[in-house]
């Protein structure tokens, strides 16, 4: 994929929902880049021949729906399932989102500060998975909040929630080399287990001002009313802002770019990253995704979803 007028191709091959599929195209910093998400409904097999037809195809492939490292306090754990979905392609880059996970989301949580939008001090937050976002997870104690980490509750059905960093750090450097060699899908919603709610753990979700983390676990366990709340996200869609909404949220914020009407994965735009810099992944740096993200003017999309109340 060397012709510099052509289109960059990035395709996020997930293994989640294929009703949630989607394809835009989108100029950035004068490249057209054509973003796709393609859903194989849970089926690893379909997954690993889809990364083998797209290799050599696409100038970057995300995995959707699986991590492949979860990264800890500079401890890097591989998730053995999602192995064979890297191994799946020998030419294009694969991304699973982590390099932005610890650049993008930690800046999101500090831009949200710097620029006023959210005060975190004394704030309840409530992170999904704090090993998933760890940038995150480091930042939002120093700004204040008061942090519950859910990795017990929502990955592994332990209905005890983290309360510190420190702790989140025993349980992942103790739990991590386990945890990762088990089937990914008794872990994290896939296939149409994405479109189900399950009603359980409200409280945890009832107790925060603020719920920060993966969609698909919010998506999952979110109970039926959201008051009032924030939610700091991704991979949201138009049907997900509208139940958002219908169950009282008050704010949503996604660190990735809204792009007809969906904020697509950190593994997307990890993708379009390393697609536009035209380098391997492994070559890259925190410090050249923050310089790529400041030369595409990058903020964090932040959407009120209810309207005002009428001044009387």
């Amino acid at each position: 994929m060397s012709n510099p007028s052509a289109p960059l191709h990035v395709v996020s091959v997930s293994l989640g929902s294929s009703s949630r599929d989607q394809r835009a195209t989108r100029e950035f910093l004068g490249r057209e880049v054509i973003i796709e998400r393609r859903g194989t409904d849970g089926d690893f097999q379909r997954a690993i021949a889809l990364i083998g037809e797209l290799d050599g195809q696409v100038d970057a492939i995300g995995l959707g729906g699986i991590d492949l490292y979860l990264i800890a306090a500079g401890r890097k754990f591989v998730v053995r399932d999602a192995l064979p979905l890297a191994r799946a392609a020998t030419r294009t880059p694969v991304v699973d989102g982590s390099g932005l996970k610890h650049t993008l989301e930690r800046r999101t949580v500090q831009w949200l500060q710097e620029s006023g939008t959210i005060d975190f001090s004394g704030k309840r937050v409530l992170v999904t998975a704090g090993v998933d976002r760890f940038g995150v997870a480091e930042t939002l104690p120093a700004l204040g909040a008061q942090t519950r980490f859910g990795d017990l509750i929502f990955a592994l059905g332990v209905p005890i929630p983290i309360t510190s960093l420190r702790a989140l750090k025993l349980v992942a450097w103790t739990l991590l080399p386990i945890v990762c060699r088990l089937p990914f899908s008794m872990l994290y919603p896939t296939g149409d287990k994405q479109e189900v709610t399950v009603r359980k753990y409200a409280r945890h979700f009832d107790w925060a001002d603020i719920i920060a983390g993966d969609w698909h676990f919010i998506r999952r366990y979110m109970p039926d009313r959201l008051d009032g709340k924030v939610i700091i996200t991704n991979t949201t869609t138009l049907k997900d802002v509208s139940l958002l909404r219908e169950r009282g949220a008050a704010l949503l914020v996604s660190s990735t770019p809204e792009i007809d009407g969906r904020s697509f994965g950190t593994n997307v735009m990890e993708g379009v990253l390393v697609a536009l810099l035209g380098k391997h992944p492994d070559l890259l740096t925190p410090e050249d995704y923050l310089a790529c993200l400041e030369q595409l003017g990058w903020s964090p999309r932040v959407a009120a979803l209810q309207e005002p109340a009428p001044v009387r």
